[in-house]
């Protein structure tokens, strides 16, 4: 059996990620704690500081990576950094082949002490976990448990927040946690922009800040946060229509399942789903719907009740993440048209409950968007405060699943 996967991380001093950058040029189980005074302990020494890692690395999976699907510019080679990565204060493309579990990583390399940020001593300082999002669906589970599995591991005390997806609660609890004693903060962005008065606070305080998921944007490399870890969501729309493509054979009436208004994960996944369909000159699949469903299972059946009801002739849906695919399962199933013979449905997130969909002949492929980053943003951490240093973006390789690999990703804990 294999294990569930996790991101770990690779070892690589940073004056040689600096000798790297200057050949490549510069080209532009659930928390238990719900509040911040929750916190988790464990006995185990912490972990000692370490040189700086130079790539995550996805293991104990034998799905398909990103590279069955295609990848992103950088990725290829081409050196280019993408306008994504330069809005997360990425300059500079390390070259290289990546390693496995890596799409990219760009520099310049971040050093804590660069914004007075002191060494933090593991087995004796307090670390923060702010969860941007409700814990009501599998991805947000699994993004904190590993988040509280590895602090346990390593014997962090840490303090842990959900901000019920409610910006001004996620900086309200962001710098609770540093008045009650945080020497950093790992987060998840309920957003890309929305959260600086939380960073501009950790700032004055000299306070660590690792976003992990989403990128935060509109920054400087280094300067208002530490290193970003995160998936490339344009890749992820991208991968959705090639995937629609073939699912579909480049002819179908298609409905797009929205996430949530405003969140830069849902213009990411619509926008590199839309321009793939263009570039593959695929004329053939018409776009006749579009709603937003907020990311929910909910939300994503009504929508799609919505959907038969004015198009009684589609068959085909995206959905920007498994939870709207499930939902718009349902709908389906009460009108007797589940069933990839009759709508073909492509979806993100990789959970188990929308990889069972595959082996069900439900959902034809599901993009995978990894949440394990515990492992690989202790890491970070550790080299950007007491090492020597971290890049200033990493986006990490997700998954892919279809009938091919389904079962297996469920039998091997792949899916999540």
């Amino acid at each position: 059996m294999t294990p569930k996967k996790h991101l770990v991380v690779s070892a690589l001093t940073a004056a040689g990620l600096v000798a790297v950058l200057s050949g490549c040029g510069d080209s532009g189980n659930k928390s238990t704690g719900a509040d911040a005074g929750t916190g988790t302990t464990a006995s185990q020494p912490a972990a000692p500081a370490s040189s700086a890692p130079a790539a995550a690395t996805s293991t104990g999976s034998d799905a398909s990576s990103s590279a069955d699907a295609g990848s992103s510019a950088a990725a290829g080679g081409s050196g280019e950094v993408p306008a994504a990565i330069k809005a997360a204060g990425g300059t500079a493309l390390i070259a290289g082949t990546p390693a496995k579990g890596i799409e990219a990583q760009y520099g310049p390399i971040c050093k804590g002490s660069d914004l007075g940020i002191g060494k933090i001593d593991f087995a004796k300082d307090t670390i923060g976990w702010a969860q941007s999002e409700k814990e009501a669906n599998p991805f947000r589970i699994a993004s904190t448990k590993s988040q509280v599995d590895e602090a346990k591991k390593r014997g962090i005390h840490l303090l842990t927040t959900n901000a019920q997806s409610n910006v001004q609660q996620e900086n309200s609890d962001i710098k609770g946690m540093i008045d009650k004693g945080a020497k950093a903060i790992i987060f998840s962005p309920i957003n890309s922009t929305g959260l600086g008065d939380a960073i501009a606070y950790a700032k004055s305080k000299h306070v660590a800040m690792i976003p992990v998921d989403r990128n935060i944007t509109g920054v400087q490399g280094c300067q208002s946060v530490g290193p970003q870890l995160g998936s490339d969501f344009v890749l992820q729309g991208k991968r959705a229509a090639d995937a629609m493509i073939k699912a579909t054979g480049g002819k179908a009436k298609l409905a797009i399942l929205l996430g949530a208004t405003g969140v830069n994960v849902t213009d990411d996944r619509t926008s590199g789903f839309l321009d793939e369909l263009k570039a593959q000159n695929a004329s053939g699949i018409q776009v006749i719907f579009k709603q937003t469903a907020d990311f929910t299972r909910e939300k994503g059946q009504q929508v799609t009740e919505t959907l038969l009801q004015s198009h009684p002739d589609v068959n085909a849906i995206y959905a920007e993440n498994d939870e709207m695919a499930l939902g718009a399962i349902t709908a389906l199933q009460d009108k007797g048209k589940n069933g990839t013979d009759k709508v073909h449905i492509v979806s993100i997130d990789g959970t188990k409950g929308a990889v069972q969909a595959i082996v069900d002949g439900d959902i034809d492929t599901v993009i995978e968007s990894n949440p394990a980053y515990g492992p690989s943003a202790e890491d970070a951490l550790n080299a950007y405060v007491n090492g020597d240093g971290y890049p200033a973006v990493t986006i990490t390789t997700d998954n892919q699943y279809d009938k091919s690999n389904a079962q297996q990703a469920i039998s091997s804990g792949t899916a999540y």
